[in-house]
């Protein structure tokens, strides 16, 4: 079974810069987070603040229900694109720099496209689309230099995230159709922070953390996932599942920036080039075969 490509709307290139930015953020957040706190502490503290911000608000719609029909899947999201990769993420953040868990991180739309061509339900992107793909990822190759540096379970970490967040947006676009994506943030997020509880009451810091790790949680959690997740769904609805992941070429350049302002990590000539590959990739793929004639959309929240 194949779908028709979508076009891209306004909405939905406003939506995919929106995204770009907020999901380039979280490394640098967290990098300075798990200076003070335990990984499941840094997702306990993420989700139980988007969850809270979130359920009232889906609560009120009466958007919760009609999740009960596709618990199954949604259970599989849950963990594919929440519990397991935070969790990663947030342990290799303690050796890797966050500039180079961003770069990783970029792999996403690669394991997009082997999964719809494995599951024959992806978007068609052509061979322009394609191309773009296979830019970006030649900017990312680039970017790390071809040798990673640094701690070889980290990167594995990592990789299994990516692989993570490419089988999250399949999902939502092949179950989740006619669901609220307000409803689908929020109760993934309350059952990330409840079964995450136990182990960060467990591991509670010993000192009062730095202010930048608690700013940093609070961020992560208003942010980086209340207000991302919901604008998420939305991209996924407007220009498809494989298109949204792309945003992961243009969240490396927001990371690179980051960690050499904030960090001070460093930035060199294959950095410089790596950017331009990583931009024309995205480029590409987000606009082959697209115009910004309205469409058909999925239903709001």
């Amino acid at each position: 079974m194949h779908f028709r490509p979508k076009q891209v709307t306004r909405r939905g290139a406003a939506l995919f810069a929106l995204m770009s930015v907020v999901w380039g953020i979280p490394y640098l957040l967290i990098k300075i987070a798990v200076r003070d706190l335990s990984p499941p502490l840094v997702v306990e503290a993420r989700t139980a603040i988007g969850a809270l911000v979130l359920l009232p608000l889906a609560a009120r719609q009466g958007q919760l229900g009609p999740l009960m029909r596709v618990w199954k899947p949604f259970l599989v999201y849950t963990v594919a694109e929440l519990a397991i990769p935070w969790l990663l993420l947030s342990d290799a953040e303690r050796r890797l720099p966050s500039s180079l868990s961003g770069l990783l991180v970029a792999t996403v739309p690669l394991f997009g496209v082997l999964l719809g061509i494995a599951t024959r339900h992806r978007d068609r992107l052509g061979a322009r689309g394609i191309a773009g793909l296979l830019i970006g990822l030649a900017g990312v190759a680039v970017l790390l230099g071809l040798d990673v540096h640094g701690d070889t379970g980290s990167v594995v970490e990592v990789i299994l995230v990516a692989i993570g967040y490419a089988i999250g947006p399949h999902l939502a676009a092949r179950y989740f159709r006619d669901l609220s994506s307000l409803a689908l943030a929020a109760v993934s997020l309350a059952l990330v922070a409840l079964g995450y509880l136990p182990v960060a009451v467990w591991l509670h810091p010993e000192r009062v953390p730095s202010g930048g790790a608690v700013a940093s949680v609070v961020v992560l959690g208003l942010v980086c996932t209340a207000l991302a997740f919901v604008a998420f769904f939305e991209l996924i609805k407007e220009i498809g599942s494989t298109r949204a992941t792309v945003i992961t070429y243009l969240n490396p350049a927001v990371a690179v920036l980051l960690g050499v302002a904030a960090l001070g990590e460093p930035f060199s000539a294959a950095t410089a080039i790596g950017f331009a590959l990583i931009l024309a990739g995205s480029w590409f793929s987000t606009m082959s075969g697209s115009s910004l004639q309205p469409q058909r959309r999925w239903r709001s929240p």
